[in-house]
């Protein structure tokens, strides 16, 4: 028990020692799917150091709760890079803002600064439909122009990115089918494949 205590008291004394170390939070705005490698920007320049001083105080970038990599620093220059792909809905869902939260640790003197990734949405998945086929029977006195409503497509982006509107064109994945009884002309059949 006296250990724990002891253990305990360590913890907060490190804590506020960590605490006096801590500075200002970085904040980068990147979109979503970049390529590995691609520059976020540059915490050498946006924390005034050297950009060699970088290496020496063995920089390095953690996300808390993940074993996953998404951002390095480039030792060299200081540039902040993607290093592994980073899916915005999978982090966020349709939550309308998506910032990611790392740790940014520098040694030889200690300094600890917290770094916001502020994850923008792009156009990246497809409009699916609730069913594949879509079926309607439209009389042939059906007067011009009339309008049918199914139900609509829905994709994972949000915002501007989610479907707006969409047109049904002819094309090698859509099928119209027209069938005719004797007597009614009826058209059945709209299919996407």
């Amino acid at each position: 028990m006296n250990t724990r205590r002891v253990q305990y008291q360590h913890g907060i004394i490190f804590f506020f020692v960590l605490v006096q170390f801590a500075h200002g939070d970085l904040t980068y705005s990147v979109q979503e799917e970049l390529k590995h490698g691609s520059v976020i920007g540059n915490i050498a320049k946006d924390l005034g150091l050297e950009p060699r001083s970088v290496a020496t105080r063995k920089a390095r970038v953690e996300m808390e709760g993940t074993e996953k990599q998404y951002v390095g620093i480039n030792l060299r220059n200081g540039d902040l890079c993607v290093d592994e792909r980073i899916d915005r809905e999978e982090h966020c869902g349709e939550k309308p803002t998506c910032v990611l939260k790392f740790d940014l640790l520098l040694e030889n003197p200690l300094e600890l600064h917290r770094l916001s990734l502020q994850v923008q949405d792009i156009n990246d998945n497809e409009p699916i439909f609730p069913r594949d086929i879509i079926k309607l029977e439209i009389s042939e006195s059906t007067d011009k122009g009339a309008r049918y409503r199914i139900n609509a497509a829905h994709d994972a982006d949000i915002g501007q990115n989610t479907v707006q509107s969409y047109i049904l064109q002819q094309n090698p994945n859509f099928v119209l089918n027209i069938q005719t009884s004797a007597g009614k002309g009826k058209m059945e059949g709209l299919g996407f494949l």
